[in-house]
This record gives structure tokens, sequence and C-alpha cells, in this order.
């Protein structure tokens, strides 16, 4: 896996500075033949989209990542209960260009061998990406409501009524029961089922769990700054990519590392660990 930064600044969900507590990860499929994750991120790099998730990942193991991971996405819409948006980071997958929609969630399957392989690479993909952002934001995958997809979104009316992932997965014998536990087992350097064939995972960590220390050069993606580690309330947030330096560090904190901008553009206090990237 490799998460490239690919921050929307326009987008209204960048824009608007909205941030969540992250209760748990929502996965969804794009639903179209499109293999590419770039283009997803310059059709809603638009301050007209009213949409977003947070990542986007492709059947090679790149993750684009648009929005801080605990920026408010508009990735699963609304149900009787509320919306997701509100709790879920939200991920999407890219499809193969081997299948051709016929209407709804169904799909005409070209070249059933290349589109078993990619929908499997993508699956393989979205564990460790998942393993990785458990492990960030201290989720346990086999909780209830914690790892779901969006069509569980809407049975638990926290999302409009969609069928992904299940309507491509389970047609590769790919199911977001065993999807949770690969998580679980990814998590703790284990393998995974997909496609009913064991896969070791790579446990190498992410950019982002790397260890810090003062005098660090980092970039802050965007999001709340605080005046105190352990502020409940932003002092403001900032809505700009600034090159920093890390001049403290309180690992116990809520927001662990205090920021300065080296680039002149007005960073100064106290960030989460979400907002942030060793450069």
């Amino acid at each position: 896996m490799n998460i490239k930064q690919n921050i929307v600044t326009k987008n209204p969900c960048y824009t608007c500075g909205r941030t969540i507590a992250v209760k748990g990860l929502m996965i969804h499929s794009v639903g179209c033949p499109q293999p590419r994750a770039s283009v997803f991120a310059n059709n809603w790099n638009k301050a007209g989209v009213n949409k977003c998730v947070h990542a986007v990942l492709q059947a090679d193991g790149t993750v684009l990542q648009l929005l801080p991971w605990n920026r408010r996405g508009w990735h699963c819409g609304s149900g009787s209960k509320g919306s997701g948006n509100n709790t879920h980071i939200g991920v999407e997958m890219t499809e193969p260009d081997t299948i051709k929609y016929t209407g709804g969630s169904s799909f005409t399957d070209l070249n059933p061998a290349a589109t078993k392989d990619f929908v499997t690479k993508t699956y393989k993909t979205a564990v460790e990406l998942f393993a990785y952002l458990c492990r960030q934001y201290n989720l346990n995958p086999l909780a209830d409501g914690v790892i779901i997809s969006h069509s569980e979104g809407h049975k638990r009316g926290i999302a409009s009524n969609h069928g992904d992932v299940e309507h491509i997965w389970n047609k590769y014998g790919l199911t977001m029961a065993q999807f949770r536990k690969d998580i679980q087992a990814a998590m703790g350097g284990g393998s995974i089922a997909a496609g009913g064939q064991a896969q070791s995972i790579a446990t190498t960590a992410p950019e982002a769990l790397k260890t810090i220390k003062k005098g660090d050069t980092v970039t802050f993606a965007g999001g709340p700054v605080y005046k105190s580690s352990t502020a409940s309330q932003a002092a403001v947030t900032k809505n700009v990519i600034s090159t920093c330096e890390v001049t403290a560090l309180n690992e116990k904190g809520t927001h662990p590392y205090h920021c300065i901008s080296r680039d002149g553009k007005g960073v100064y206090g106290w960030v989460d660990k979400a907002d942030i990237r060793i450069n």
C-alpha cells in the first residue's frame, strides 16, 4: 500500500473545515468501470462538487488521500437514523474497465479472469488501508458498526440506498464478514483470504505512523488548530497545506504536535496526528 496525498483543496468538504470524531470506516465501490483514482480526484477538486470521500484506492496498492482523515466527508448520504458522514471515514475502491453496467448495480463481466484479479487486488489494498486506519484511531474492526459497507450503512439507517460493495464482491467470493476478519488479521501481521487464497500482509508502518520528533519538518494537511494539546475546542481551522516545524510534543495529548508554519501560512498551535505527514 502506498498512500499519496492529493488533498482536494477546492472541494467544499475541505473548505468548510468541519471535522468528525472518527467512530468507524465505510467502504464504497465507485459504481463505474474506472480503474484510475486520479480521475475522481480531478473531478472532485472543484468548488461546486458537493461530495467527496476521504480516499480512493487502486488495484496496484495506490491510495489517493483526498481529505484529512478527520475531515467530514460527503460520501454516504443519510438515512432514517442520521448520516455516517458524521462518524465514518469513507473510502472508494476503483473498478476494472472489464465490466459494463447494465442498470443499477447490475453489470456484465467482459473478462471474468481479469475482473476477479482486479477486484481481489483492490480488496487487499482496502484491507491494508483499513488496518492502518483502525490502528491510527484505535478502532476494533470486529465491533458492531465500526467497519461497514455503503449498503450496510443503508440497512443501519445512516446511508442512502446503494448496493456497494456487495454488488461486486459477492460475485468473486468476497464478503464483509471476511473483510472485517482480514483487517483484524492484518493489524496483527497475519494473512488475508482474498479470493480464497491466503496472502501475507505487509506490516511496514505507513508514513503517518513513523516517529515524529521535536524539530522535524512536517506537512500540515489542513484542519483544526488548538491552543493546547488537550483543548476540547479548536482555536481556529486552517484550510491550508503548510510546511511546518514541530516545536513541541505531548504524545499523551489529544492533539500531540505543536506546529509552526515555515512558509508563512499561519499555522501556530497544537494539531491532530491525522492532519500531519512527515516530509
